[in-house]
């Protein structure tokens, strides 16, 4: 068949998609407050960072390339008269096997790929345009993969973007593509998996695993046979690319493969990897140990039948020199502790004093895995029996990793004072649902299409979300509910030393860990909350932000006992300060504060009405200082305070003021003077 030329395509540049549209924001009690502000640890995200899926710019490039318009890859002809033109691209379906690029229409594809890393708006436009003329050919899929496994001589990036954009194609239309097409890409992928460049090594995984995802594990039987006959290639990269490819796959269909659709495959799977725990290489390892963690939540009978095997081979690992390995080690020892206990008891001593050191490992994410063993232990019933003699060396660990590091300081802006008239983004304002990681784990499979992509959002927010301080601290308050009073004498010398401490990174961990503590520790803290309630109320004036934040948070863990005093004890001076702080410069204390004043609400109750018309001036005056996302959480603020003193509320002029302010932009009144008579003014202590 004589092939049409086309004109080249003139030069073309990756365009960039807006924004989605985000859900219509809806308040949902405290599930609003977010750690940062909260009154609980439920809405903490204890996910590990996303696993990489190809999220570096080429991925970007290819999520926007084919996300736009692109037409299922078919030999759908185009309408009659409609003038396209297939140019160097067949209409008909090719042969897998002796399949060969048109020269031409191969070099349009590269320099589509290259010209697509241009920012040029007008030029983007015709990419998309081209991509839906392209994706209308079904060799055009074929064209990808070759530029994916078979041109070595261009560059990484250009031939990872080319398999991304398949890997979208597939994910979205894979059904629809001619047998040879599909035939063909799985060839390539099969007999490229051993590839030089790792960046090429991890697409091609990606891409066999979304294929699997379509259904095609039942499809394609020879997939798993290779795959696992690779593992016994000498060639390093063989070995490497077949098991990131076989981890992928056991991330996505973990049911699947333990099921008899597939007549058990784990029943191979599972001896094989383990043999792999002792290879040379740390990254097989680290791939092996991955790959059977992927079924100890569910209980997979291939590995239960290998539990004693499994077991046996991590204790062997634990002192391994690679921190992925370890940290691998880790998590697999945490999910055994909440599914196989009875396998660990008689080794608990031990895995004790190794997790508690690899709480205090240098590599943080090692550290997080260790810490998340606390937590589930807390959770057990043998945990007061087997951890009360280890509390002197633990509750040490977790108050030191409570302090903020370098990383969390400059990812939260600390050195940020005032920021409340820079404009949320919109990745601020957007809301998040947040899981438990050994809930969320055994289910990813059943997230709906499309959130893979949408991990992409998160991947920023993994590490402010939840890390080692994080963990260490809801460790300690899940500890303090298992140990009660008994735990003080091993916190409250260091909380001495920690609150009163000149640095604020360490007097901002002290409160936090007296915040941890409230709700488990308070008949014993008791004592001292007379001392200790002035002085957090003071630190609500401290100069840095971080510290005025987390002090609204600890009050509002006490604010039981502080409505249990005479108001003019300790209530009237805490509503002033957090007013006071309602109304800061910086939204990451306003957020705190409307928080922690929400909670005070629930607890005074009607013990507030005297003081409703100072409380409804600040709250009017925060409404034109707020940006999005404080609005919400004021809304619930006043719907909370409305909830707290009902008919009271309905006085001659005190909602009439708020009605207005929410409907219309307007001047804000002038904020409300002290509740307990101080001389300076709102103004003035701004």
């Amino acid at each position: 068949m004589r092939i049409l030329r086309v004109p080249p395509p003139p030069r073309m540049a990756r365009f960039h998609l807006p924004p989605p549209a985000l859900p219509s924001p809806r308040l949902r009690g405290r599930g609003w407050r977010i750690w940062r502000g909260p009154r609980t640890w439920a809405g903490v995200d204890r996910r590990p960072p996303p696993v990489f899926r190809g999220r570096s710019s080429p991925a970007t490039a290819a999520a926007a390339i084919t996300s736009v318009g692109a037409q299922p890859g078919t030999a759908t002809e185009p309408p009659p008269g409609s003038g396209a033109d297939p140019g160097p691209y067949s209409r008909s379906s090719p042969c897998a096997m002796d399949w060969q690029p048109d020269e031409q229409g191969l070099q349009q594809v590269l320099q589509l790929l290259k010209d697509s890393q241009s920012p040029n708006t007008a030029t983007q436009r015709i990419v998309q345009d081209k991509l839906k003329q392209l994706n209308q050919f079904p060799d055009f899929n074929n064209y990808l993969i070759f530029v994916l496994t078979r041109l070595k001589s261009e560059d990484e990036p250009t031939r990872s973007l080319s398999g991304l954009i398949l890997k979208n194609n597939v994910k979205a239309h894979y059904q629809s593509f001619p047998p040879p097409v599909a035939d063909f890409i799985k060839q390539e992928c099969l007999n490229n998996i051993g590839d030089a460049s790792s960046l090429i090594r991890a697409t091609i995984g990606i891409l066999i695993t979304t294929i699997a995802s379509k259904g095609e594990l039942q499809m394609w039987p020879e997939l798993l046979p290779q795959l696992c006959n690779l593992l016994n290639s000498e060639d390093y990269n063989t070995c490497e690319g077949a098991f990131g490819a076989l981890q992928k796959i056991c991330e996505d269909s973990s049911e699947l493969l333990d099921s008899d659709a597939l007549n058990r495959p784990l029943n191979i799977m599972i001896p094989k990897f383990l043999q792999f725990f002792k290879h040379c290489s740390p990254k097989i390892r680290s791939h092996a140990i991955a790959c059977v963690n992927q079924f100890i939540m569910d209980r997979a009978q291939a590995l239960m039948d290998n539990i004693d095997t499994f077991i046996e081979h991590l204790f062997a690992l634990a002192v391994d020199d690679d921190p992925e390995v370890r940290k691998n080690v880790c998590r697999a020892l945490v999910m055994l502790l909440e599914v196989r206990i009875d396998r660990l008891i008689p080794h608990m001593h031990s895995i004790i004093q190794y997790m508690l050191q690899r709480t205090q490992d240098h590599d943080e994410n090692v550290a997080l895995e260790a810490c998340e063993f606390w937590l589930t232990l807390a959770e057990q019933p043998i945990c007061k029996e087997v951890l009360a003699s280890h509390l002197v060396q633990l509750i040490p660990i977790l108050v030191k990793g409570m302090k903020y590091s370098e990383i969390d300081i400059i990812l939260l802006k600390g050195d940020v004072e005032e920021d409340e008239a820079v404009p949320d983004s919109e990745q601020d304002i957007k809301p998040r649902f947040h899981k438990s990681r050994t809930v969320t784990l055994p289910h990813e499979a059943e997230r709906p299409d499309g959130s893979e992509d949408a991990e992409d959002d998160d991947d920023d927010d993994a590490l402010s979300d939840w890390n080692l301080r994080k963990c260490s601290a809801a460790a300690l308050d899940v500890l303090a509910n298992v140990f009660r009073e008994e735990l003080l004498p091993h916190l409250l010398p260091l909380l001495k030393d920690l609150l009163f401490h000149p640095e604020w990174v360490v007097k901002e961990s002290g409160i936090l860990v007296l915040g941890a503590i409230a709700e488990g520790c308070m008949q014993g803290m008791v004592p001292y909350l007379p001392e200790l309630i002035p002085h957090l109320i003071q630190c609500l004036s401290d100069k840095k932000a971080l510290v005025r934040s987390i002090a609204c948070w600890t009050l509002s863990r006490y604010a039981h006992w502080v409505v249990s005093q005479p108001p003019d004890m300790h209530l009237k001076p805490l509503m002033t300060e957090l007013l006071k702080r309602i109304l800061d410069g910086n939204k990451r204390v306003q957020e705190a504060a409307c928080s922690a004043f929400a909670t005070l609400e629930e607890e005074a109750c009607t013990e507030l009405v005297p003081y409703l018309s100072y409380i409804l001036d600040t709250l009017v005056f925060a409404f034109g200082k707020y940006q999005h996302k404080n609005l919400l959480i004021l809304y619930d603020a006043i719907g909370t305070l409305a909830d707290s003193v009902g008919h009271h509320l309905n006085q001659p002029g005190r909602g009439h003021d708020l009605d207005r302010q929410a409907d219309r932009p307007g001047p804000c009144p002038q904020p409300a003077p002290s509740l307990v008579g101080e001389t300076d003014s709102y103004e003035t202590a701004w």
